[in-house]
């Protein structure tokens, strides 16, 4: 008896360790290797860890025409350069992106992928001039040593551009526009300090391209100098672009143009006017 109260005792105390240091792990954090049934997750760091390889997920942000590396690293380290490296998309017809073995590349890619640590264990993949069409889940194999994936998001930004559209008594009307812009974004006007103004409604036109292009209108006082921005920004890639416009630059110097025109009248008479009294004292 004194055994088997012993015995429970023991089971007790393992039930209440694993009730008190259980850690709940959201599903997003546990990722299933497509190459085995096995997933564990480690509590203390929250990374996705698989049995027997590396079953790691990462996501990479670049912009159109820019030039990004895919991440894919042998762990432990070793030389990679007489291995097999695949990288594919399951998305596309031909789901070959790069094969070390042969030098193959799938012909949207031609030119634009190389592997160029191999010895020193790295087997990312470098994609100069980033397309839209090259977003997408990336597979890099490995046979026995790495099955990783990495999502790369491809966006595309460009500066706006603030004018003013009309010009009544105290007001002025300033309009910004900024185009080729993906995903779509939002558009903002700031005051001096920062804060968000009233703004009309946000036109936002998808083009035959894809891109975006977004302008909106604000009412500002032209009385008091001051510097508004126009900011375009896309929070899904941690972009955004400012614009910046000082009412002081923008009012005219003249408050009408019958006024402008009449003082240019009053300079030129003036002038002529000058001369004539000089040619006769001559």
């Amino acid at each position: 008896m004194t055994r088997l109260l012993e015995t429970l005792q023991v089971h007790f105390n393992i039930v209440n360790f694993i009730s008190v240091n259980l850690k709940l792990i959201p599903a997003s954090d546990c990722i299933l290797c497509s190459r085995t049934s096995v997933t564990s997750c480690d509590v203390n760091s929250l990374r996705p860890v698989c049995a027997g390889q590396s079953c790691q997920h990462q996501a990479v942000v670049a912009l159109v025409g820019e030039a990004v590396v895919l991440p894919c690293h042998l762990e432990p380290a070793a030389d990679a350069f007489d291995l097999v490296v695949e990288w594919t998309r399951p998305d596309l017809d031909s789901d070959l992106v790069h094969v070390w073995r042969d030098g193959k590349e799938l012909v949207d890619f031609q030119g634009r992928t190389s592997l160029f640590r191999l010895k020193l264990g790295d087997a990312s993949l470098q994609i100069s001039g980033v397309k839209l069409s090259d977003a997408g889940t990336y597979r890099c194999l490995v046979p026995a040593h790495q099955d990783s994936r990495v999502e790369l998001i491809v966006g595309s930004v460009s500066d706006p551009s603030v004018a003013v559209v009309s010009d009544h008594d105290a007001e002025l009307v300033l309009e910004c526009r900024s185009g080729g812009w993906f995903p779509e974004p939002e558009l903002l006007w700031l005051d001096a300090e920062g804060k968000l103004l009233s703004a009309g409604p946000t036109e936002t036109v998808r083009g035959s391209d894809d891109l975006y292009t977004v302008s909106s209108r604000v009412t500002v006082d032209k009385r008091h100098s001051s510097r508004y921005t126009c900011r375009v920004q896309q929070t899904s890639i941690n972009h955004y672009r400012d614009t910046n416009i000082l009412v002081a630059d923008v009012s005219p110097s003249c408050f009408t143009l019958n006024s402008c025109v009449m003082l240019l009248v009053v300079l030129s008479v003036s002038v002529i006017v000058i001369w004539y009294l000089v040619w006769k004292q001559q």
